[in-house]
């Protein structure tokens, strides 16, 4: 498979799946097996977790949902995404209510693709940061 190719999978899931909330691109797109590596503890670390942080804490939390994808950068099966996913807070997000603010969540991740479907992921985000700025109003 093409690191295009990779790197199209990528953009893929993070319009139809993050920002469309589409259910059936989700299962083509994320492997039985797939692993988020960057999972809370004690959080699920497997397919339904990615699909709960999506469906049920950002989607409700952010109208106006997009997902912008500044760089890619591919290497062997892994593809790294540095991207901004923003919206306009008007439900709870991690127990704030609503502020009808513009949020921006900074976020690179990087995924491992295996037979067109993300078999692995690994990310970092300035959630907490964004949820302490809505607290201060």
């Amino acid at each position: 498979m093409s690191l295009n190719h990779e790197k199209a999978v990528v953009r893929r899931f993070n319009e139809q799946v993050i920002v469309g909330g589409d259910r059936m691109a989700f299962e083509a797109l994320i492997a039985p097996g797939f692993v988020n590596r960057s999972a809370p503890p004690s959080f699920p670390d497997g397919p339904e977790g990615m699909w709960n942080t999506f469906e049920n804490v950002l989607r409700p939390a952010l109208t106006e949902l997009s997902v912008t994808i500044h760089d890619q950068v591919g290497e062997g099966d892994k593809v790294t995404t540095r991207k901004t996913i923003s919206g306009r807070h008007t439900g709870s997000l991690l127990g704030v209510e609503a502020t009808n603010r513009l949020v921006a969540i900074e976020v690179i991740d990087i995924v491992r693709v295996e037979d067109g479907r993300y078999a692995e992921h690994w990310g970092i985000n300035n959630l907490p940061s964004v949820i302490a700025g809505l607290k201060q109003g």
